[in-house]
């Protein structure tokens, strides 16, 4: 959001088959990045990506799409963007591996809990 992409982001995300079943802006306070988040707590990291998951506004989605997770992967590329395959999301406008422009979840199983922290069943479509 900081620096003005999510448009081209969810362009992309849509023209790559993606079926956009819930979408909101919010910001997360330090807690609920937190809580989020709380899967990576032991790990360096976690003090960072709180920080900057809590410091601007983000979108959340919940996407649908055969094979939807893998193809998500595929879609947004290696965490270091650096590393991430040309055409990627993460290789166009990902900053750093710390602020790498995009969340996926790494299962069918946290794509639910994922999706269930941000939605509730009024929200989706």
């Amino acid at each position: 959001m900081k620096r003005g992409y999510a448009g081209a982001i969810l362009d992309m995300i849509i023209k790559d088959g993606f079926r956009v079943v819930a979408l909101k802006q919010l910001k997360l306070t330090q807690e609920k990045a937190g809580e989020f988040y709380a899967v990576h707590k032991a790990r360096p990291f976690f003090g960072e990506l709180v920080e900057f998951m809590s410091s601007g506004t983000i979108i959340a989605a919940i996407l649908e799409k055969e094979n939807a997770v893998a193809d998500f992967r595929k879609l947004i590329g290696a965490t270091d963007p650096a590393k991430a395959d040309e055409g990627t999301i993460r290789k166009k406008y990902a900053s750093s591996v710390g602020e790498n422009a995009v969340h996926g979840s790494d299962s069918d199983e946290n794509a639910k809990l994922e999706g269930d922290f941000f939605f509730s069943a009024l929200e989706r479509y």
